[in-house]
């Protein structure tokens, strides 16, 4: 029998100032005013058709993401989150972030969105090289992100993640980690620190960059998380590093197979019915003026994960963290037995890519550099 996970909320905002040549999530460049009204008013009625689904649990965690939520105001943030309280449960503990472009926000702004209700922001620095910034198509500079984390901090967050790649076209390792350097001196509770890929249906895709080589990339990979390591970060995932107890609960939920709801354009739901015993993934409408058109379907699709496929979309997420996965958890959150998934993990033993014991897995170093070669693994056909 499943038991009903944590819940969280993605909220989608759709709209940036320029599309980003790397960006492949459902982001559409602002050609005209900003449908600010309208789309919070469509959210909430978004929300009202998924309330049945998730069974009055509580809202453990809201993130805010895009595109640029950081283009909407802070008064239009405030009403939604006043308006999400009386239809949803917040935990006492609720973690709220917002994404923000370091582009469009400043020290008012700041202090807009923290009296709104926002605990925790995530600001999409991506570089601090002027250079590299518009090589990747971002609308901010180097002196500008380094002004936006310290007026946010003025502003009174205590709570703040930096997006920073690496890998980045012609970028020397010296380089990558002197970026890393100046991300420290901010002093972040938080820095998501992930590899420039290049995705399908990007501008990079079709005219690509000259990128690093891969010995290069490996070597900037090792420095990195060793100077994280010199600086007291947590290397929980593999993109993700924080100060102690400073995690993101938001995706760490999603990282263990937890519950949430997606509303907003091309937004992503996961909901666990324990009463009929499934679990259902779905997807609203992606076009943001086909969205906005409806009243009362914003489904995209819908489906059921099917029984044997869950130990594949379990370790998807899981295997990403850097620690132990206790058997337990994969059994609450997916209803299987240990058994389902023994000879698997005794496999990936084998060849070094896991290690475990009565109780919990943990991928090894070997299985944190292969992790795409340990998901197969668990593809049953």
């Amino acid at each position: 029998m499943l038991t009903p996970p944590p819940l969280s909320l993605y909220i989608h905002f759709p709209w940036c100032i320029r599309k980003c040549p790397y960006c492949d999530f459902n982001s559409h460049a602002l050609l005209s005013q900003l449908p600010e009204k309208s789309y919070i008013n469509t959210l909430l009625k978004d929300l009202e058709l998924d309330l049945s689904r998730v069974q009055n649990r509580p809202i453990i965690s809201i993130f805010m993401g895009g595109g640029t939520p950081s283009l909407f105001s802070p008064d239009a943030i405030n009403y939604l989150l006043v308006e999400l309280a009386k239809r949803l449960e917040f935990s006492d503990t609720i973690e709220i972030t917002l994404e923000a472009n370091p582009g469009t926000v400043d020290y008012q702004r700041f202090c807009g969105y923290r009296e709104a209700g926002i605990n925790r922001l995530s600001l999409g620095i991506q570089s601090f090289s002027t250079e590299k910034l518009k090589t990747l198509g971002r609308i901010h500079e180097g002196d500008e992100a380094i002004k936006a984390v310290l007026a946010a901090k003025i502003a009174g967050f205590t709570n703040v993640n930096l997006d920073l790649m690496h890998g980045l076209p012609r970028q020397r390792v010296i380089e990558g980690l002197e970026e890393l350097q100046i991300a420290f001196s901010l002093d972040p509770t938080h820095i998501s620190w992930y590899q420039l890929t290049i995705e399908p249906n990007t501008e990079f895709y079709l005219n690509p960059p000259q990128l690093p080589r891969e010995e290069n990339l490996w070597e900037l990979q090792e420095q990195g998380e060793a100077i994280f390591k010199q600086k007291n970060y947590q290397h929980y995932e593999i993109s993700a590093f924080c100060k102690d107890r400073y995690h993101c609960i938001h995706n760490l939920n999603y990282w263990q197979f937890g519950d949430y709801i997606g509303i907003g354009a091309g937004a992503h739901s996961k909901i666990t019915d324990s009463e009929k015993n499934t679990i259902r993934r779905a997807w609203k409408q992606k076009n943001p003026k086909s969205y906005l058109a409806q009243k009362n379907n914003f489904l995209g699709e819908e489906k059921s994960i099917l029984t044997k496929d869950l130990p594949f979309e379990f370790m998807l997420n899981a295997l990403r963290l850097h620690q132990r996965i206790p058997f337990e958890l994969f059994q609450q959150r997916t209803g299987l037995a240990f058994s389902n998934i023994e000879t698997l993990i005794s496999q990936a033993q084998q060849q070094g890519l896991l290690k475990y014991d009565a109780v919990a897995m943990e991928t090894t170093a070997l299985g944190k550099r292969f992790y795409n070669n340990l998901l197969t693994m668990f593809i049953r056909n």
